[in-house]
């Protein structure tokens, strides 16, 4: 039979690249749902080459004008609109696995969905994790879902563990996790307030929307997957380590207790961990190019604490800032710098304060634990008020 997919946050890049894996398989894969926020243009294409049953808009004046062209078109796609319909596909009896790639912490409530009615999670979506955390997990597990990594780092650290997640502590030292260090790794960290948008964006090997792409930029995307790794495979901040690896070879490494270390080497191609994720326990074919090893430069790395990296990337340390204090804070960096980035983007703020709103909106409040989704999303609110507050103090 055939795996139906739901791609949540199909018109973006991970559930762009989503579809082209699927497309290589129609014998394996059967599109059963696509959700997108604005663009509709983009979505209706992706209806007209998949026919899913149900497509949704988060944004409801979005949702009226694709329904106006699907039906004019003929397609025969039912749309849908706003948040509730997104957990329903997400949910939805006729749905084997979800693509989770809404970006940020809007994607949260229908990864919860899909967790608690037992699916086949691809988790491309970090803030699930970095917000939710341990009620996230929880969920997870209460559902019976199956819950597979689709960050190039963590499924990389999956594909480098044993099989058995029992021995996982006993048997694995630490994990270390590769960054690029985006596109400013060599600038001198106190040219970085002159940084433009733009140039933020041009990440020197991946193609990524313009948020993920800043966060590369500040390597605060490290820090949410230091955070997310701690959630996921269940060590202690203290054995999650970064290295600085500029080639994007070797996507996160495994020590285990022998000093011997495992890692997954591959193209910086979003479609390979994909493809995984949509495959395991097997593997199919991603349409990414493979290494090849007689052309390949040589590989380096660098230590976080060396060549002025730490005055460079300072949004990194604040992971296991934010983990070793009150549940809740990692869903208060989280919510500040998603605000921060928004603003840098925006031309409000300067790229080096980015940073300062993170740290301000950390300072502000001690958040207490948070029992359940309500209270994910009234802090994630109150942090975002918070973030605001700080950039309002500043001028770029």
């Amino acid at each position: 039979m055939k795996q139906r997919v739901a791609v949540l946050g199909s018109t973006g890049s991970v559930g762009a690249n989503t579809l082209d894996v699927i497309a290589r398989h129609p014998d394996r894969f059967e599109v059963v749902a696509l959700s997108a926020s604005t663009q509709v243009d983009l979505m209706l294409q992706q209806i007209a080459a998949f026919r899913p049953r149900y497509a949704v808009m988060a944004d409801e004046a979005a949702g009226r004008e694709l329904a106006d062209k699907v039906e004019a078109n003929r397609l025969g796609t039912q749309v849908l609109s706003g948040q509730a319909a997104i957990e329903m596909v997400a949910s939805h009896e006729l749905v084997d696995t979800v693509m989770a790639a809404i970006v940020g912490a809007a994607g949260l409530a229908s990864c919860l969905a899909a967790a608690r009615a037992g699916k086949r999670l691809l988790l491309a979506n970090k803030e699930a994790l970095v917000v939710g955390g341990e009620f996230f997990m929880d969920t997870v597990r209460e559902g019976g879902a199956v819950l597979l990594p689709i960050d190039s780092e963590h499924s990389a650290i999956f594909q480098s563990l044993p099989q058995d997640p029992s021995t996982w502590d006993a048997r694995v030292e630490k994990i270390i996790l590769t960054a690029s260090g985006g596109p400013f790794r060599t600038r001198a960290p106190e040219t970085l307030r002159n940084v433009t948008p733009q140039e933020a964006c041009a990440h020197p090997n991946w193609v990524m929307g313009r948020k993920i792409s800043v966060d590369s930029a500040t390597m605060m995307n490290k820090a949410l997957e230091v955070i997310e790794a701690r959630h996921l495979f269940g060590l202690q901040p203290e054995r999650l380590e970064v290295v600085i690896h500029p080639q994007s070879v070797i996507h996160s490494m495994v020590q285990y207790r022998d000093s011997s270390v495992v890692a997954q080497l591959g193209t910086p191609d979003m479609r390979v961990p994909i493809a995984y994720g949509l495959a395991w326990p097997e593997r199919v074919a991603s349409g990414a190019q493979a290494l090849d090893f007689s052309t390949l430069a040589d590989m380096s790395f660098e230590s976080f604490d060396s060549r002025g990296h730490r005055q460079r990337f300072p949004g990194l340390l604040l992971a296991w800032e934010a983990l070793r204090a009150a549940p809740g804070t990692t869903a208060v960096l989280n919510a500040a710098n998603e605000v921060a980035v928004s603003a840098f983007l925006d031309s409000e703020i300067r790229f080096d304060q980015i940073h300062s709103v993170n740290l301000a909106t950390l300072e502000a409040f001690a958040p207490s634990k948070p029992g359940g989704l309500a209270d994910l999303l009234a802090l994630d609110a109150q942090a975002r008020a918070a973030a605001r507050q700080a950039i309002g103090r500043m001028r770029p």
